[in-house]
């Protein structure tokens, strides 16, 4: 089985979106680069914001496609075709409307949800679907109209709060499936409760 080599961060650029329920893949990718003592540096090559740090003794790339939610697959394909990775050495990191905040799950494969970002990135990588995907709840407004607002509005304290809690616990069961261990990672991370 082959290792996860790169996390990428779903959301969207700009200051305006930075906090916003719909780039909380990027604040993985944000916990990630402290863990790193680094930064995301724009990097033109990959359309996005780049880091490479080791983490649990490997050595991990870290990117925040900068083209807006919807053409991630640009910055995705990019990545893959300059580390010469595979679509299963990805973790894709991004908001789950399905998922109540404060709790995350991992998953490989499936389809898109209709998560605009997941569909562009099926699509670069010639609608290879095997990449593995870290679902971090954000809960649904519950009616399909709210949900455009819902996903670019910022969570209230208590919500942002639970959303952290369990984006720390994505980083704490990380090297479980880095190493290949994800029923480990998955029993772990999916009976965390905030």
């Amino acid at each position: 089985m082959s290792r996860v080599k790169a996390i990428i961060g779903l959301g969207n650029p700009g200051s305006e979106y930075e906090d916003t329920r719909h780039n909380a893949g990027v604040w993985l990718l944000d916990a990630l680069a402290r863990h790193g003592h680094t930064t995301l540096r724009p990097e033109r090559k990959f359309h996005g914001q780049y880091a490479k740090i080791i983490f649990a003794g490997q050595d991990l790339h870290l990117l925040f496609p900068s083209t807006f939610m919807n053409r991630s697959g640009q910055a995705v394909a990019a990545l893959c075709n300059f580390y010469k990775l595979a679509p299963d050495e990805l973790l894709v990191a991004h908001d789950e409307l399905d998922i109540d905040p404060g709790t995350a799950r991992y998953k490989q494969g499936g389809g898109h949800g209709g998560h605009n970002g997941l569909r562009d990135i099926i699509s670069a990588l010639g609608n290879d679907k095997s990449f593995h995907r870290a679902r971090i709840g954000i809960g649904h407004p519950g009616n399909a109209k709210l949900v455009t607002n819902f996903v670019l509005g910022r969570p209230g304290k208590a919500e942002r709060m639970a959303i952290d809690d369990a984006i720390d616990e994505v980083v704490m069961t990380l090297p479980d499936a880095l190493s290949g261990e994800w029923s480990r990672a998955m029993n772990r991370l999916h009976s965390f409760k905030h």
